[in-house]
């Protein structure tokens, strides 16, 4: 029977970087993905994601982010490929809503460069915004987007040339806790190893049971300019408004604007049931926000994917052991907002499985908040 120091179980953005950062520290690390590279059956496919610093989603994530901005620029260097995309971001609302309370309150608290524009301004700058007058936006220069599928390849390439086995196409069926390590069951054989990292994405409920975790469905859409001149000065942005909280990124790589419904419908589905079909109504909801507020952005909608978050119940990361089965390290459902982190998780992963701790303050991530 095999044996290897750590078993990665998923390999998306968090899989793949925890493969690789093991791979750097030269631990015997086998890889185990179900589906084939770049595949869009879970949370890291479509092109890109926004990074951002100022986090309006908790303060406690900028030093993360810190870590993860120079991480991805390693990874550049190492790669030889350009992944992190600065844009700047515009983040645009009520002044007392979510997103730019939250906002300002992580910039404020952690000195981050950021200024703060009148709706009338905002549309000045960026004419392609169409806001109520009341709404303001915090304008980040530091934001931006990560190439999704490049940085995946990136990673598990230079796992690979660092010795990392890598498996496409294996199934994991269970993960046994034993005695100074684990054993896990595939659907072409069993490893042990000492242990076992699980970054299964929507996956992750069905191989260590007993967490508060429910996945959803997610609906991205490509938008044609209708005025290409307008739309080309956009930055990265996130609105929040009466249709609720949208985000966008200018046209890469060939493509139309992307925009997408944060927590789209909010429904909760089966990883292996759920209707991949992008419908009439799934448009509807993100063209609402679209025709409003991006109005040149308003034309055909080019292409459409569903992807799936893994929604803890409050909505922060889980990164911790299992109760009870120390060598079993369960990562990142990431509630829909972590893409970004990848490189500096994969690096906790890295510590926890070689050392047991980490420099990184994961406290807030603990499963046993859950009671």
């Amino acid at each position: 029977m095999a044996y290897f120091d750590v078993v990665v179980c998923g390999l998306g953005a968090m899989g793949s970087a925890a493969v690789h950062h093991l791979a750097r520290r030269r631990q015997r690390v086998l890889g185990l993905e179900r589906f084939a590279p770049g595949h869009d059956r879970g949370s890291s496919h479509g092109g890109t994601r926004i990074i951002r610093l100022g986090y309006f989603e908790h303060p406690s994530y900028v030093p993360l982010l810190r870590r993860a901005y120079a991480l991805w620029r390693e990874l550049e260097i190492a790669s030889g490929q350009p992944l992190l995309h600065v844009t700047g971001i515009a983040e645009v609302g009520a002044p007392d809503g979510v997103l730019v309370r939250g906002t300002l309150a992580s910039s404020r608290l952690h000195g981050l460069r950021h200024e703060v524009l009148a709706a009338a301004e905002l549309t000045r700058r960026f004419p392609a915004f169409q806001v109520p007058p009341e709404f303001v936006a915090v304008i980040q220069p530091d934001g931006g987007f990560v190439a999704v599928e490049p940085a995946i390849a990136a990673q598990l390439e230079l796992a690979a040339a660092a010795g990392a086995d890598v498996h496409h196409g294996e199934r994991v069926r269970a993960i046994e806790p034993r005695a100074g390590g684990v054993r896990v069951v595939t659907d072409r054989g069993t490893v042990e190893a000492g242990a076992a990292v699980v970054t299964a994405g929507p996956w992750t409920g069905a191989l260590v049971g007993g967490l508060p975790l429910r996945v959803t469905r997610e609906v991205m859409g490509w938008f044609e300019p209708t005025d290409a001149a307008r739309v080309s000065t956009l930055p990265v942005f996130i609105i929040e408004s009466r249709h609720g909280m949208h985000y966008g990124i200018p046209p890469h790589a060939g493509s139309g604007i992307k925009v997408a419904k944060h927590h789209h419908r909010n429904e909760t589905v089966d990883p292996d049931r759920c209707d991949r079909l992008v419908s009439a109504d799934d448009e509807a909801l993100i063209r609402a926000a679209v025709a409003d507020h991006i109005p040149a952005a308003n034309g055909a909608m080019l292409a459409a994917s569903t992807c799936l978050y893994t929604m803890t119940p409050d909505g922060d990361f889980l990164i911790d052991r299992l109760p009870g089965a120390e060598h079993v390290i369960v990562a990142s459902p990431c509630s829909g907002h972590g893409f970004k982190f990848a490189p500096v998780i994969g690096e906790i992963l890295a510590d926890l499985a070689t050392t047991g701790t980490t420099r990184h303050d994961i406290s807030r991530f603990g499963i046993g908040r859950f009671g």
